[in-house]
Parts: structure tokens; sequence; C-alpha cells
């Protein structure tokens, strides 16, 4: 079985990350920001479908790994649907194959991948490194808690070895983004995400719908960010070029959703997950899933009353130091 040797001194006064991904256009960023960080040691990257389907998802990961000379990172294959068979996808707003649809004919090919499952392979990782481990499972869609949810079913100690677990997704005032009351990546797996926020006895922050669309980055702000000379920038501006034009084009809800700026929501919680200090204003309670709901299944509901007395607290993110966000922006397309 392989073993997540670190060089000697490599690691020591660095976060230990294993980085959880369904990747489209801000996983991309999002992955670009955890290679950046010089405060970060990246163990491992797991994929799964969401943002598209887990060929492409495997494909992306080791293109954006060339493109910041990170080769050396193990890849490991996940799951290609939710616990009950589902697959949603997001074309619309990610392109069909994930990154804008402006695919690279020199890309790595999947024969990079290894063979480990990625739920073993997370599980062996942090029994090797109990209570050192952060998973940022900051990628949207199935792969913000199905991977987890599998390596808390197959390895039940997981969840108290790790150190800590990052989440993008679900919301805090019943605001959708695919249905009424649901935020995408909570609705295409309630059952997995019900799992984790109610079982995990780790430190669980979220960074919930409503506090990326509260820190959009301007267009103004996006424009200079992706037009800078640089290799990784020119790089940027091409895949979000297909997510920009969506996000800026036409009326109504579209334009209530994402307002005069740019979003990048996997973004927020890397962001966090390299230098927790970025968030300015938090909060703990206790939160889980609806599962029944026919307008509210897969929302987040949180008990600010502490009515449940849910044994197990989140920590929401709710205000962000924008200038510092920034500048983890910069850095990650130096």
């Amino acid at each position: 079985m392989q073993q997540a040797v670190l060089p000697t001194g490599c690691h020591l006064g660095k976060k230990l990350l294993i980085l959880d991904v369904d990747v489209g256009v801000d996983d991309a960023l999002a992955l670009m920001m955890a290679l950046a960080a010089p405060n970060v040691h990246i163990l491992a990257i797991t994929c799964t479908h969401g943002n598209t389907g887990i060929d492409n998802v495997c494909k992306n990961v080791l293109r954006m790994l060339k493109l910041c000379n990170r080769m050396e990172i193990p890849v490991y294959r996940g799951a290609g649907t939710s616990l009950l068979g589902v697959v949603h996808h997001a074309s619309e707003y990610h392109g069909k194959d994930g990154l804008g649809d402006v695919p690279d004919p020199d890309a790595p090919g999947v024969e990079h991948i290894k063979s480990e499952h990625a739920a073993n392979a997370m599980a062996r990782i942090v029994n090797e490194h109990p209570g050192q481990v952060r998973c940022a499972d900051i990628w949207e869609r199935n792969s913000v808690v199905t991977r987890i949810e599998a390596c808390f079913r197959t390895h039940p100690t997981f969840p108290s070895k790790l150190k800590s677990l990052y989440i993008m997704g679900g919301n805090m005032e019943a605001r959708g983004n695919v249905r009424v009351c649901g935020e995408f990546n909570f609705v295409t797996d309630p059952e997995a995400a019900s799992i984790v926020l109610s079982h995990f006895t780790c430190p669980v922050y979220i960074a919930t719908l409503e506090y990326c669309l509260r820190h959009r980055l301007p267009w103004d702000i996006y424009e200079k960010w992706v037009n800078q000379d640089t290799a990784k920038a020119r790089f940027m501006k091409k895949i979000s070029a297909h997510t920009a034009d969506y996000s800026q084009e036409g009326e109504g809800s579209k334009a209530l959703l994402f307002g005069s700026g740019f979003v990048s929501c996997d973004s927020y919680a890397m962001s966090a997950a390299i230098d927790d200090s970025v968030v300015t204003e938090r909060a703990q309670y206790g939160v889980s899933v609806e599962l029944h709901g026919s307008l509210t299944r897969g929302m987040m509901f949180v008990d600010t009353l502490d009515i449940l007395k849910l044994q197990h607290k989140a920590t929401d993110f709710l205000e962000c130091d924008m200038e510092m966000y920034k500048q983890q922006l910069n850095n990650a397309l130096k």
C-alpha cells in the first residue's frame, strides 16, 4: 500500500491538506491558491464528479498540476454519482468540460491517476497523520460531502482523526441557487451532507452561498486580476470567460444571484483553509440538512436558538477581509 511519506523538513510548520475536488472554474482557482500558499503542504487531491463528469474532473486536476509545475502531488479517483445515484452537472456555468470548454491538447493523461480509490486514500493518509490533516472539501457539488461520507461509512474513526474540515456549500437564509431554498452543493447529495454535518466530531467550517455572494469580486477588479502578464493569469482568463459571460448576461434570477461581481465560491473556503484570519466574523450553530421537504430538500437549516440541542456545532463564515482575500487571489496567479 502506498505511504504518504514526507521528505524531511518539507512540511515543518505547514498546514497539511487533502483537497477534495470536482474541478470546475472556481475549483481551479482554489487549487491555484492552495498550490501558491507557502504555508500549505498538499498531501493528496481526490476527485469526484460534480461540476462535470468524473473523467473530466481527473483530467482537469492533472491539467492544473501541470500548469503549476506540481505533478508530484498524488491524485485519486472517486465516485461518479451521489449516494442515491443522482447525477447533476453544471455545464451552463463551467462549460461542458468544467474548465470553460477551452481544451489543452497537451494536457496530461489519466494514466497519472493513482490506482487506490479516493476514499481509501483519504482514510489512509489521515491515519498516517492523526490530528494533523485538514480536509478542504472546498469544491462544489457532490464532492463537498459524498467523498467524506464514504470515508466515514468505511472508516468510522476517520472524522475523529481529522484536524478540521472546510466545506463550501449550504445556505443560512433559505436562499437557493437551484431550488427555492436549496444551494446546489447540498441539493445534489442531501443524505451525504446530513451525515457529515451530524456525525463529524472534528471542527467543521462552512463557507455558505450567502457568504460567497456577499463578497463578490467587482468586475473592474476581476478584469485587472485576469489581465496580469503571467501564464497563470492568461490561463484563468481563458477558462473563466464562459463563467464570466454567463454571470453577466441577462436579467432576472441570474442578475439577482450574481449581482455586480465575479463569484468564485470555492475560493472563499480555500482562502480560510490557507489562513483563517481572512474570516473576520463567524458564528457557531448546530446545522443539518432537510431531507424531505418538497421545496426545502437539500436546504441547510441553522438552529440559531439551539432548540434541537445538536451535539456537533459548525462554524459558519459571516464576514471576510476582502483585501486579504484579493491578495491571495493575486498570489495564485503570479
